[in-house]
């Protein structure tokens, strides 16, 4: 009981401690953040501007407006030292909406 305890307790530190180094070694720019969103909003790079982004684990948040008025909100996984810089393609949606994890599928 106490072994299996205690192989818990360190996967749990373990998984923290990769959501951390994941966290700090996040290599985001606004650029590329913008950038990749607009590609699957279907814009041009120069329509957005980020407003806000915040990084929590593997994903990047980040809320963007359009020139049109319009806001997204959109997800990026990856972009950081476990990933080694790769980054999964955004998802995205107005803001408010859920953001839809399998935007291709019916």
């Amino acid at each position: 009981m106490k072994i299996a305890a205690a192989i818990a307790v360190s996967c749990a530190l373990g998984l923290a401690g990769c959501s951390a180094i994941a966290t700090k070694t996040n290599v985001l720019s606004d650029t590329k953040i913008i950038s990749s969103s607009a590609g699957v909003l279907g814009l041009e790079p120069s329509q957005l501007t980020l407003v806000s982004k915040r990084v929590d684990g593997t994903n990047t948040y980040a809320n963007l407006k359009a020139a049109g008025g319009r806001e997204y909100t959109c997800v990026i996984n990856g972009g950081n030292l476990l990933s080694m810089g790769m980054t999964n393609a955004p998802m995205c949606s107005r803001k408010g909406e859920p953001v839809n994890a399998q935007p291709f599928q019916r």
